[in-house]
């Protein structure tokens, strides 16, 4: 039988190409969003605010006496209390690989690790249960369990009429309209996308000049499938409705790499640290309307 490629794969030279294919990730999408940054050296940040008053001022006339009857109410939002923990991760590998890969392992790795911590981060600013609650908390809150937020419940299929309701909460309470943003799933953004009227044709036409802008009644949506789906029957799913500007987030750290050529010597190892803190919370929560139970 003559000699073959195939009975003697190890004499045969191969290429590797030296573009590393890696994983599709959900983007980091809330710090982008239009929210307020509040950087700290490592303290908490105390952000003062003016609660409601519902007294209004008075008609007085000449040479009458002015009321002073006033007196403001004031309270504070607390970023980044001294027990909260910030997202920390390490990853370590030989030297070997490092040498002798065809790929900048190191960078890639770093990379990776970057934007793992990020999307940590980005989960919990969105679903995190900031346990525990109040100013004792190791973790963040995320904008689905806040309290004072805005609701509507059991919505269901989401209709267009839903969004306009959602709009309609946010006017009622002086929310500027113009810097409002939709939260949603890509599925259920598709399934809005899908809407038809009677004749057949669709309600929601994309911009044929603007690649990849979305946008539902006007504003701006931001898709991230960290919104999660609760498992029932039937599978349900929540829409967010926002004034990004009136949430604050804290951030202590910003993901911050540091390389370890020492702790791992002894098994002729690297390190690669990767640590950030941040902290979120809303300045206005009636400024952000969250539709619960829609249909996923």
């Amino acid at each position: 039988m003559p000699a073959s490629t195939t009975a003697n794969p190890e004499v045969l030279r191969e290429i590797v190409s030296n573009v590393l294919v890696r994983p599709l990730e959900d983007r980091s999408v809330i710090l982008g969003s239009g929210v307020r940054l509040f950087d700290s050296d490592g303290s908490p940040i105390r952000v003062p605010k003016l609660n409601d008053d519902t007294s209004e001022p008075d008609f007085v006339g000449e040479n009458e006496l002015i009321p002073d009857t006033y007196e403001p109410d004031f309270s504070e939002v607390l970023l980044l209390p001294r027990t909260l923990k910030g997202v920390k991760e390490i990853s370590r590998f030989s030297n070997e690989l490092m040498r002798q890969s065809v790929v900048n392992i190191q960078a890639t790795v770093q990379e990776r690790l970057v934007r793992r911590v990020t999307t940590k981060i980005d989960e919990a600013f969105i679903t995190g249960l900031g346990v525990p609650s109040g100013v004792n908390r190791t973790q963040p809150e995320g904008l689905l369990t806040w309290t004072g937020t805005q609701a509507m419940p059991a919505v269901g299929a989401l209709a267009l009429d839903d969004l306009h309701d959602a709009v309609g909460l946010a006017m009622a309470v002086d929310v500027d309209a113009t810097r409002l943003r939709w939260l949603m799933r890509s599925d259920t953004f598709v399934a809005l996308r899908k809407i038809k009227d009677t004749s057949g044709k669709y309600l929601i036409t994309p911009d044929p000049t603007e690649a990849g802008v979305f946008r539902l009644l006007g504003l701006p949506v931001i898709i991230t499938n960290r919104i999660p789906v609760d498992e029932g029957t039937p599978d349900t799913t929540s829409v967010v409705l926002a004034d990004m500007s009136t949430i604050a987030v804290g951030r202590d750290m910003n993901p911050s790499i540091k390389v370890l050529t020492e702790r791992y010597a002894e098994f002729d190892q690297i390190g690669i640290r990767v640590v950030c803190r941040y902290d979120v919370q809303p300045l206005l929560p009636e400024a952000v309307i969250v539709l619960r139970g829609v249909a996923a």
